[in-house]
């Protein structure tokens, strides 16, 4: 049994929209598979309504590999890294050289994206 998020994560929907068709808090396996191949009226207008941008990321701390599924947000900047907010962000490379690095607090869950741009 998956939940219902992983479900949003696997039809690559929002979790409001899962909760708001009536997707159950538990599905098997089988009932995904179904519902991404037979798709009801909803998910294919979803579908056919993308712009490119996609509706969940995969965030990957550089320092300890640790991976959470997350929705972007429109103010998230191209990060150069990110870290779990737990780690010394010295164990991350330093900027090259000209640059400056900024700190961006709040992405996902635990992580803090590192920026390295021309001051």
């Amino acid at each position: 049994m998956i939940s219902r998020r992983d479900a949003a994560l696997r039809l690559d929907i929002p979790l409001e929209m899962a909760t708001r068709h009536g997707l159950p808090t538990r599905m098997t396996e089988d009932e995904i598979a179904d519902l991404d191949k037979n798709p009801p009226p909803w998910l294919a207008q979803s579908r056919a309504n993308r712009t490119g941008k996609p509706v969940w990321v995969q965030l990957t701390c550089d320092i300890c590999g640790y991976t959470e599924a997350a929705r972007p947000k429109k103010w998230w900047p191209e990060f150069t890294y990110l870290s779990c907010d737990d780690h010394d962000l010295l164990e991350l490379p330093e900027p090259a050289a000209g640059l400056a690095r900024e700190e961006v607090y709040g992405i996902g869950s635990r992580f803090v994206g590192i920026v390295d741009r021309t001051p």
